[in-house]
């Protein structure tokens, strides 16, 4: 007897939750680091960002580096920060800050953003990070970018649940971003951003709606420009999340 297929529905999920069920998957080790320690770099720093999604605030970028042997951060179950509770992210925060040979945490302001546009925003943010490290790096391993700095790099696709440097990168911005927001409501109230961070939440939008956006909300963004006609609209997508002139290099056209 043939089996009944199960109906539709129940089969169907939306692209980021198949996405967040890939990236689970995905296992963050430190072999990109032991490949490039391989062909002699030593001083490995890992950069990320968090916050770029957001309505409201900076967007935060850090860079780390760690030592050759990360054994004890593997074992803490260091990852994308996205894939940790609050507490796990604190606790490996402070593990990270006590064994790092140096760390460094930007931030660009929603006023810049609104200026530049979120990409080169976070771009200025992660380069800032790296600049600001008190041991020079001499190669970046960044997740899906590259900077405009002369050191060797490598633009990881998914970084964060690959390479335990992105992911300790990840993670110190994320604690960083998240205490600062939990600053913020007290000195904004009423967005809710403790709980939501300043990202595009029901509630948030809600709160958009009622009260208006405040100083520190990102104008450029649509949800905030819809309640706030005054504001001049910039892309928040650029051409270049799509392409670099790197990645056009030795392409092949149909």
């Amino acid at each position: 007897m043939a089996s009944t297929p199960y109906p539709r529905a129940a089969r169907t999920v939306t692209a980021n939750t198949a996405k967040q069920r890939m990236l689970r998957q995905l296992v963050c080790s430190d072999a990109p680091e032991q490949a490039l320690r391989y062909y002699g770099f030593q001083r490995i720093a890992g950069v990320d960002e968090v916050g770029r999604g957001a309505l409201f605030g900076p967007v935060v970028a850090a860079a780390v580096i760690l030592p050759e042997y990360m054994d004890e951060l593997a074992g803490a179950g260091l990852k994308d920060s996205k894939q940790l509770t609050r507490e796990e992210r604190e606790s490996l925060d402070l593990q990270i800050r006590g064994m790092a040979i140096a760390i460094c945490v930007a931030e660009v302001d929603a006023e810049t953003i609104d200026r530049v546009n979120i990409y080169q925003a976070t771009r200025i943010a992660m380069l800032q990070a790296v600049c600001g490290l008190l041991v020079e790096p001499d190669h970046l391993l960044i997740d899906a970018m590259r900077l405009d700095h002369p050191c060797k790099q490598t633009k990881l696709i998914y970084g964060d649940s690959l390479s335990l440097s992105i992911a300790a990168a990840s993670v110190v911005a994320k604690v960083h971003r998240d205490a600062l927001m939990r600053e913020l409501d007290e000195v904004h109230p009423g967005y809710g951003l403790a709980s939501h961070k300043g990202y595009g939440t029901p509630e948030h939008r809600r709160a958009l709606a009622e009260m208006g956006p405040c100083a520190l909300h990102r104008r450029s963004f649509a949800p905030v420009r819809g309640v706030d006609p005054d504001a001049v609209m910039e892309e928040v997508v650029s051409a270049e999340l799509l392409f670099d002139e790197a990645d056009l290099e030795g392409a092949e056209w149909a």
